[in-house]
This record gives C-alpha cells, structure tokens and sequence, in this order.
C-alpha cells in the first residue's frame, strides 16, 4: 500500500460514487453511466485493495431494463449486500417519459452482473425519485431506503424483508428541506446524494446541492443530524446558526465537489468519496451532449468527528497534494 497518496483517486469520469467492502476482501466502487472509450458503461464498477489504486471492471448492468431499455439516464448507484445477495439501487428515465424512477436489481457477486427485478420502485413526477441509498438500521431492524430531489426534500421510506418494495403500511417521511433564496452562499436550493452512517448516537445525513454540472455548477456536501435514523433532522446551519452546513466545496483545485458516500479503513477511520470536476479537463465526449460534459473524477479525503458534527479532516480538501493513505491492515 503506499503510503501517501494524491487525487484523484480515479482520473476517469465517475460521477455519484458507492464505494462499498465486499466479502472478497475488495472494496468496490459503482458510478453512473457514461461513455468510456467510445462505449456506453451502463453501471461503472471498479475495484481495489487499498481505496487508491483502481482497477475498471466490465459494466455491471449489461442489459438495461426492458422498461428502460433506450434510456441513457441510468444515475447515482447504491449496491448493498444481504444474506449474500447484492442489491443495485439506481434512477433511471422510463422509455417515452420524462420523469424518473427508483429502480432494483439484483446479483449474485458484487461485481454483477446485475439484473433489474423488471419493474420500477417508484416513479415520477419530474426528477425527485433519484438518488438512492439503503441503509439498515441497528437500532431498529429496519431497511430503510433515503433518495430525493427536484427542487423537493429528502425522503425516506421503509423496505420490506424482500429489500425490493417497501414494506406494508409504511409511509414516505420527509427529512431536510430545501431552501429557495438567492444567496450565493445557499447551496440548498436542490437536494440531493443522500448517505447516512451511525457514529457515537448520532444519525448524520449527507447531502449535496446545488447544480452539479455545467460551466455554472455550484455544487457541495452538507449534513444534518438526528438521533433517530427517521429524523427529525437538524441541519448543520440551524445548530450552529452559521448561514450554510457545507463541509465541502469548491477551491482553487477542484470545483463542484459532491455527491459522497462514506467509506471506513481498516483502522476504523471515515473517509468521504466525491465526485468533483478539474478545472484542468472539466468535460469529456460524454454520452448525449456532442460538445462535452463535465468530466466528475472519484477524489477520497479524510473526515473527522468533533463536538458531535463531522468534518474534513484536511483544511485544503478537496486536496490535490499529497496526503496520509487509508490504513488496511
């Protein structure tokens, strides 16, 4: 392992990134689709040792799903493991429509391939049902599964035993919302990226806002908390009273940093996983704009927990300098 390492950690358009440990030993990484050497990758997976160096696999979801089998919308994956099953959780755009879905699919090693169950979760309307992520809750038992968007709040709902329909009886909760004023500071406009872990009692909902993409993307990680994993939340800004909860966004070396999943080492140390785009190569031959997209790379940094908030544990990240390794031993 080295013992240093620099971003980013994957210099290929990955945008959305899951990184996730599998049993094989391997930590595993899943990105929305995109246009690799001239070919479409419906679900990207790359794989690795040590959380720095990144081997690209073949496409997990070789066949799209038949109800979505023109689309090349398919977003923002979320792959878990139960009773040795692998779940894919992902958005994709119907054929003939223009309002999302929240989609399954299922495989029997986490590299795929996957195959969708055949019909969607949950669709429309516009695009608030992208975004997914589960998370099993300690506490309770429960499978919860967390997505939102389109100018609305986050959500989250509970799934059944079966983790690929909600469970019966159960209702949709929102969480945070979003904030509609103009202060160029506000990137809670939109919400979006949801990802939760339990440290120390506390519930911490990661988020990110507010545009992505594009020669005016405006994009960051937030957080909020709560003491339950169904909230109520508090958002960073509302326990501290400062005008935003962004932990991160952009600086000099990289812009509209965002959409995080939380990954651990073996030390036990947080590491957050982002997307963010290089001012050096900000757009690629992307898949449905001739011109080119913004080019979202995988870049890694270290989080810290003080007084009950987390934070980035290097004052420059996103970092482009050298920085200490995750440990894995």
């Amino acid at each position: 392992m080295p013992a240093t390492y620099q971003n980013p950690i994957l210099d290929e358009d990955f945008p959305d990134p899951t990184i996730i440990r599998a049993a094989d030993g391997y930590y595993y990484a899943y990105g929305t689709q995109t246009k690799y050497q001239g070919q479409i990758i419906n679900l990207q997976v790359a794989r690795s040792r040590d959380l720095v160096q990144w081997e690209l696999l073949p496409d997990a979801l070789p066949q799209k799903p038949q109800w979505a089998s023109a689309t090349q919308k398919i977003w923002a994956p979320h792959v878990t493991e139960h009773a040795g099953r692998y779940y894919l959780y992902y958005s994709a755009l119907p054929n003939g429509t223009d309002t999302y879905c929240l989609a399954v699919a299922t495989a029997d090693q986490p590299a795929g391939p996957f195959t969708d169950i055949g019909q969607p979760l949950q669709c429309g309307p516009g695009f608030v049902n992208i975004d997914p992520m589960v998370f099993d809750d300690p506490a309770t038992g429960k499978c919860l599964l967390y997505w939102g968007s389109g100018f609305g709040p986050l959500l989250v709902h509970e799934l059944a035993p079966d983790r690929i329909s909600f469970a019966e009886g159960s209702q949709t909760q929102e969480l945070v919302q979003p904030v509609p004023d103009d202060d160029p500071d506000n990137y809670q406009r939109l919400l979006e990226g949801s990802w939760v872990v339990l440290r120390d009692g506390w519930y911490f909902l990661f988020y990110s806002g507010n545009n992505c993409c594009g020669d005016d993307a405006h994009y960051g990680v937030m957080v909020a908390r709560s003491r339950h994993a169904t909230g109520p939340f508090e958002t960073l800004a509302q326990a501290t009273g400062k005008g935003h909860s962004i932990i991160l966004e952009t600086n000099r070396h990289w812009r509209a940093p965002g959409h995080n999943s939380i990954v651990t080492d073996a030390a036990g140390q947080d590491w957050l996983a982002y997307h963010a785009i290089d001012p050096q190569q900000p757009t690629f031959d992307a898949i449905d704009d001739a011109q080119g997209y913004s080019r979202r790379v995988m870049l890694l940094d270290r989080i810290e927990y003080h007084d009950g908030w987390p934070r980035m544990a290097t004052a420059e990240a996103p970092s482009r300098t050298p920085q200490l390794a995750p440990a894995t031993e």
